[in-house]
């Protein structure tokens, strides 16, 4: 029987994306499968902190193993802002529009637009707590390009390609992303001899 694990998310992009990457390898369960219906806090002060509490509150409340991930854009000259405030750098009401258009015009007088994009994965399983990085280099570009996607990825363009996230399509995207390496290094933990 296929094995079972609960995806610790509310975001149908990042379950999707997470669903596509892992293929037919595992039985990926969404918060709504299992009935969790409510806002899980994100209080850390790092990403780390985040996917771990995340996970806690699933592997606590719930009895299953999962995992839960965060994931923050970090922009050199920003002093890695937005960082751990990604999805609520311009409110709590996680508007990518907003949040882009706050990096854009932070970034307006900077000549560095160097940045990162960073997931870390907490991974509960068997009662035992892993943690898992993924990091893409890249570049802010000056206005948004591209439809593919979400969040930061209009104008995220990573290291070696001449095109945004959203523009690179979610296949090229999928095998290249901060949150596809470190769901390549959960699935290598999960399935060694794969």
């Amino acid at each position: 029987m296929m094995k079972q694990i609960v995806f610790a998310t509310n975001n149908k992009h990042k379950l999707e994306e997470v669903k596509s990457i892992f293929r037919d390898s595992l039985n990926i369960l969404s918060l709504n499968d299992i009935n969790c219906h409510e806002d899980i806090p994100e209080t850390g002060m790092t990403i780390e902190e985040n996917a771990l509490l995340k996970a806690r509150y699933i592997k606590e409340k719930y009895g299953y193993d999962c995992f839960a991930d965060d994931t923050g854009l970090e922009v050199k000259s920003l002093n890695n802002e937005p960082g751990v405030y990604s999805a609520r750098y311009a409110g709590e009401e996680h508007d990518s529009e907003k949040n882009m258009q706050k990096v854009l015009k932070n970034l307006k007088d900077k000549s560095d637009r160097s940045a990162c994009f960073r997931t870390c994965i907490a991974l509960i399983i068997e009662e035992k707590e892993y943690l898992f990085e993924g990091k893409i280099q890249g570049n802010i570009i000056p206005q948004k390009k591209g439809e593919s996607g979400f969040g930061y990825d209009p104008i995220f363009m990573p290291e070696g390609y001449t095109k945004t996230f959203a523009e690179l399509g979610n296949d090229i995207k999928n095998q290249i992303s901060h949150r596809a390496l470190a769901i390549k290094k959960l699935i290598n933990f999960l399935q060694p001899t794969q």
